[in-house]
């Protein structure tokens, strides 16, 4: 019988290949496909299953399939069916930074990676990382949207982000390779750019399997050349140095003991390493890593930690984060956390989360850090962010509560290009200045600073189109059989919208440590203390909680000392007026001391002989006598 083709009709002719105009308009149409209509991570079509079909009506997962089309796929729709995944692996490399240390003998090294960019990776990276939370924020990643989708509302790791926390380039050229390296290729920029033999190339790359060399064999071979070896040895050595950097930090992959040699070619010329967008490099590998962490089968986790952990400790501090007191604003923000292993499970850290709501969240936290380092107008940039041949989309109108913003409702993400087609994105990010969110997209400030305000109908869009809960309900403790009815309620009243200003208030200033001033500190106790009796909108915002008499005028913020120590005074007597309400201290009031009342004498003898001056003066001298004795 005939083979029967799509238009019905039957043909014994033999199948055409496409001309080279139908393959580029086939290319362009996949161009402009949405995000919805492809898989982020893996690209075959998208036919509905059973497994599909179950999920677009389970309670807590998305109704509206139209934004997240590979959830049944996610490890959230997995947990909600009953399996379960235990805490991911990590790949974290802090503790072997510190097996290369650049010191005095290697100053000329150390000149060098200063003036890269990529110096504050070396004292900045965690040596811990807390695989509970790390993997529960994992199971909230989305990959369609590149944001986790928490139960209010979504969140990501933002190029402002990057700036403050690591406080390295996020401007610059794009990090491009053409085509991926293969062994032969590694093996020649090793002689070329290492120094090493043909011999020695090969048997590294052997050993990984891969066009890779080992973190260790980079520090065996480079680590002892110092400043009195030849001018070609240092710059091998400042090579494998930056290269041993960033395997350990930026790029650090599932391998958990290697380093791509493709990244050797960015280190050809060292006068050229400060000028590449190292921290936009950085997030879109990050990026990558949570998207491949999302499916089921995955148990471990790649990407530069420190990132995602810091992140989570300034957006989350109530929750996860140990402040370092001693922590000073011109530093990366990094440096402002002791982490810590959190002594919960991974089931414990999932019903946290569920419960998470929108005042718990600190939405503007690098206010005291603005000081050393200005919002960075480029993390406002719409479109795609690349490492290599790594690409994603970069989505700042979803989270517009994190630039100090109303969240509206945002439009359907897009879709990346393919590697192999995004040759263009070098020049659409050069000129970034002209791919920003206008100021009509990013619509009106929040009311209040960090207050985390949405419109009206975003929680009703969001609650049908995202996963807002990931512990199932029959697991959780507490919950009622309806996930949804269990959830807190997210539109605030206003009581609760005061409760989540003031302690935002407050959460700032517990967080500025020593560094802050006494007018902001009571400047902002005041504040909140206004927010709480609802007099915040009223022109007596600063009053006290006993307002003055009329003759006495309350100080202004600018003039409210700091801490002044307590006055030790006594009681005023009945006459005088009380003294007028200050936002000072109030004085320590100590009562006067009891008046010292003498032993009542006894009762004089009438027949004893009244004392002469002749009897005391016997007695004096008698003393006398025995204390020279």
């Amino acid at each position: 019988m005939p083979p029967r083709t799509r238009e019905g009709y039957t043909s014994t002719a033999p199948r055409r290949r496409p001309t080279g105009s139908e393959r580029r308009r086939r290319v362009q149409l996949r161009e402009v496909e949405p995000v919805g209509d492809r898989d982020p991570v893996e690209h075959p079509q998208h036919d509905r299953d059973e497994t599909e079909e179950v999920l677009e009506g389970a309670p807590g997962g998305p109704i509206d399939r139209c934004i997240l089309r590979s959830f049944h796929k996610h490890v959230a729709a997995k947990i909600w069916l009953g399996e379960d995944r235990a805490p991911l692996k990590l790949v974290n490399h802090g503790a072997k930074l510190q097996l290369w240390v650049l010191d005095a003998e290697r100053s000329r090294i150390s000149e060098t990676v200063q003036r890269s960019g990529l110096a504050p990776l070396i004292s900045c990276s965690h040596r811990v990382a807390s695989r509970p939370m790390l993997s529960a924020f994992c199971e909230r990643w989305q990959p369609e949207t590149t944001t986790f989708h928490l139960p209010f509302s979504e969140m990501t790791i933002t190029l402002d982000d990057v700036a403050s926390i690591l406080h390295i380039p996020i401007t610059g050229s794009m990090i491009s390779f053409s085509q991926p390296l293969r062994v032969d290729d590694a093996n020649a920029l090793l002689v070329e750019l290492l120094g090493t033999t043909d011999v020695e190339a090969s048997r590294e790359t052997e050993q990984c399997r891969s066009p890779s060399v080992r973190l260790l064999w980079l520090r065996e071979n480079f680590s002892t050349i110092t400043d009195v070896s030849s001018d070609d040895d240092i710059e091998f050595a400042t090579r494998a140095f930056l290269l041993h950097l960033v395997g350990c930090t930026l790029f650090a992959d599932k391998s958990a003991t290697s380093v791509g040699v493709v990244y050797l070619e960015l280190f050809r010329d060292l006068s050229m390493v400060g000028r590449h967008a190292w921290g936009a490099a950085c997030l879109a590998f990050l990026y990558r890593q949570l998207t491949t962490a999302t499916r089921f089968e995955v148990r471990q986790l790649g990407g530069y930690l420190t990132l995602l952990q810091a992140w989570i400790y300034e957006h989350f501090p109530e929750m996860f984060s140990s402040p370092d007191l001693s922590y000073i604003e011109s530093r990366p923000r990094a440096l402002r956390w002791r982490p810590h292993v959190i002594p919960d499970s991974l089931q414990s850290v999932r019903e946290r989360l569920d419960r998470l709501q929108s005042s718990d969240v600190c939405w503007e936290p690098y206010v005291n850090h603005r000081v050393e380092h200005p919002f960075p107008d480029i993390a406002w940039f719409f479109g795609c962010i690349k490492c290599g041949l790594v690409v994603e989309p970069y989505h700042p109108e979803r989270v517009l509560r994190q630039f100090g913003y109303i969240q509206t409702i945002p439009p359907r993400p897009f879709a990346p290009p393919r590697p192999e087609r995004s040759i263009l994105l070098d020049q659409y990010w050069e000129r970034w200045t002209d791919h920003v969110l206008t100021d009509q997209s990013r619509g009106r400030r929040c009311q209040y600073s960090g207050s985390g305000e949405s419109v009206a109908e975003y929680m009703a869009w969001y609650d049908r189109i995202s996963h807002r809960i990931v512990q199932p309900p029959h697991l959780r403790s507490g919950f009622t059989t309806d996930a949804r009815s269990s959830l807190p309620s997210h539109t605030a009243s206003t009581s609760d919208s005061r409760n989540a200003r003031a302690l935002t208030l407050l959460r700032r200033v517990i967080s500025g440590g020593r560094q802050q001033s006494g007018d902001y500190f009571w400047g902002a106790l005041n504040e909140a203390h206004s927010i709480l009796a609802g007099s915040d909108e009223t022109s007596a915002s600063h009053s006290t909680p006993s307002p003055a008499p009329a003759s006495h005028s309350t100080p202004s913020p600018a003039t409210r000392p700091f801490f002044r120590p307590p006055t030790f005074v006594y009681p005023p007597p009945a006459s005088v007026d009380p003294p007028p309400a200050s936002y000072d201290p109030p004085p320590l009031i100590v009562p006067p001391p009891p008046a010292s009342v003498a032993p009542p004498a006894p009762a004089a003898d009438p027949s004893a002989p009244t004392p002469d001056s002749t009897t005391c003066t016997a007695v004096y001298v008698r003393s006398k006598r025995k204390k020279k004795t």
